[in-house]
């Protein structure tokens, strides 16, 4: 019999805003799942279409029943009915939890030259240039500017998440980055002295219309849960703003 989702009332409900579901999203599942009691319905909200192919066998793989789909609000809504006890499902969160913890990045990089290696990563393969380079124009970026890249999309990107999760419209999220090392030609041989990266300084500007003071903390969750501004912060002089227009 096909059940009316729209006559659902469920117990717990979580937004899981744009994660997917190799992207931790099964672990807040999870969480929410033991706040749902047994035969209880937990209804999740998410704007990745992914989630529609991926959380059906998950399912059925971890002993609920997934409901159905309906649209609503700039997002789809999924139903799980509970199946698992209490003992079951916190087992299966903390091996989930142990995996996570444990996980390692792995990759490799192959040179082409003195200009250029192409590193292979998961099913990704992109091309680096020199490890340093001030030229006008080069024919790959260079590494620090993968490590600049790397810190600006990471949070670009997790910051339009943190605000998906909390409901808040934000949009023209755009991050500008400079930074410098304490000396170049140390790098390039030139000199004694020290090449690693000085200082870094990033601002982020986006326009909303909702609560700025929520956005503001969105924000710095983003920052303080980053793994690549951690590690910077750790060793470089970063500085991070937000500009709300």
């Amino acid at each position: 019999m096909k059940i009316d989702l729209s006559e659902i009332t469920p117990n717990v409900v979580f937004d899981g805003g744009d994660l997917d579901c190799g992207s931790g999203l099964i672990l807040l599942i999870r969480e929410h799942m033991l706040k749902t009691p047994v035969d209880g319905i937990l209804e999740m909200r998410s704007r990745e279409p992914t989630v529609a192919d991926d959380l059906p066998p998950w399912c059925r793989m971890s002993g609920h029943e997934f409901l159905g789909e309906m649209p609503g609000d700039g997002f789809a809504r999924y139903f799980v009915k509970r199946g698992t006890d209490k003992k079951k499902e916190e087992e299966s969160l903390k091996e989930d939890y142990d995996k996570a913890k444990k996980y390692e990045w792995r990759l490799r990089a192959r040179s082409h030259g003195h200009l250029k290696s192409t590193v292979y990563s998961r099913n990704f393969s992109f091309e680096i240039g020199q490890p340093a380079s001030f030229e006008e124009k080069d024919q790959q970026p260079c590494a620090v500017e993968y490590l600049f890249a790397a810190l600006a999309g990471s949070l670009s990107t997790a910051f339009s998440t943190e605000c998906a999760k909390d409901n808040l419209e934000v949009d023209d999220i755009e991050i500008s980055l400079s930074g410098s090392l304490h000396n170049i030609l140390a790098h390039m041989g030139l000199e004694e002295g020290d090449p690693s990266v000085s200082a870094i300084e990033l601002k982020c500007f986006a326009s909303t219309f909702d609560d700025e003071d929520k956005v503001r903390a969105a924000w710095d969750r983003t920052v303080s849960r980053s793994p690549v501004a951690a590690t910077l912060t750790k060793a470089v002089d970063l500085q991070i703003k937000l500009a709300l227009v």
